[in-house]
């Protein structure tokens, strides 16, 4: 029980930024919580977490152990709904956010198949590339990929993702293959347009001396474009090498309408999430369609199979 409650109130500082704030939300006094979080930390024999007079802000080891500890509290948390929910069955309403792309392809098609099993449960999917603030616009969860910024927010990684450079095997027929990420600049890169969310440009892990380093590139084309999914009509029809994530190419790769390039140059990947709202006690729908998700993204052959 002790450790149980060091990891709740470990994970209620790291998402709220202070003592008195995860406090407040255990419903305990601060130093209650301090003490806690000594505990865990000399236990573990790591700081998990920075603190000034202001705020508390996580270490590399406590970004790590973050995640694990919500991953291990959400499925306690889904053992205990299971056992005690018994023979009851899910129902209401589960209100769903999602990319718009990513959505279409991996989140949509999976609805049907959730509520064949849960008939008594209806879905309202939105799909939208604008980060939704779920309590404000009444949304139960929202799959996200990428790095999440810093909230309030609960999240459970459901898989890895990676972007990779691709082109079709007659464009590099044509122009050959770029050997490094500096190469890019004589060919033609389809490209997001500034006004998109693709900011920092395309990200290359390149070998140094003590080590390796994440660079970004903005490489440049005759073609950009702000939608996504234009860039990868234009790639698979030969147009120059694009930079996609492996959830938009996979299936393409393993029909060999697409090659990958520059492998030995790509970036670590970061993640695909659900996304929810803190609470104590969840609803049995929600409960049901995160599990749902990541029982279906484990599973082998999800991401090559076509689902345009």
């Amino acid at each position: 029980m002790d450790r149980l409650k060091q990891m709740e109130s470990f994970v209620a500082v790291a998402l709220r930024g202070s003592l008195t704030a995860a406090a407040k939300a255990e419903g305990v006094a601060p130093a209650i919580v301090g003490r806690r979080l000594d505990a865990l930390e000399q236990r573990l024999g790591v700081k998990l977490l920075t603190r000034t007079t202001r705020r508390m802000t996580l270490t590399q080891e406590g970004t790590a152990f973050l995640e694990d500890c919500q991953r291990l509290l959400t499925e306690l948390g889904n053992a205990e709904a299971s056992v005690s929910a018994g023979g009851i069955q899910a129902s209401g309403q589960l209100r769903l956010t999602a990319p718009a792309g990513f959505g279409r392809r991996h989140v949509a098609p999976l609805v049907p198949w959730f509520r064949e099993l849960h008939p008594a449960v209806t879905v309202s999917l939105n799909l939208s590339d604008r980060v939704i603030n779920l309590a404000a616009e009444g949304f139960d969860c929202a799959v996200r990929v990428g790095d999440l910024p810093d909230s309030s927010l609960v999240s459970v990684r459901l898989a890895d993702n990676r972007r990779m450079c691709v082109a079709t095997p007659t464009y590099l027929a044509r122009h050959g293959r770029p050997a490094h990420p500096s190469d890019l600049q004589r060919f033609d890169c389809l490209t997001l347009s500034s006004d998109a969310s693709q900011t920092r440009g395309w990200a290359f892990t390149l070998p140094r001396a003590e080590g390796s380093e994440v660079i970004h590139l903005k490489p440049s084309g005759p073609l950009d474009c702000s939608d996504g999914q234009v860039l990868h009509d234009w790639c698979l029809g030969g147009l120059g090498i694009a930079w996609r994530s492996t959830w938009e190419v996979e299936a393409e790769i393993a029909a060999g309408l697409l090659v990958p390039v520059l492998e030995e140059f790509a970036a670590p990947p970061n993640g695909i999430y659900a996304v929810f709202t803190e609470r104590k006690h969840m609803a049995l729908r929600l409960r049901l369609w995160i599990d749902f998700l990541k029982l279906h993204y484990s599973r082998e052959g999800f991401w090559t199979e076509s689902r345009h």
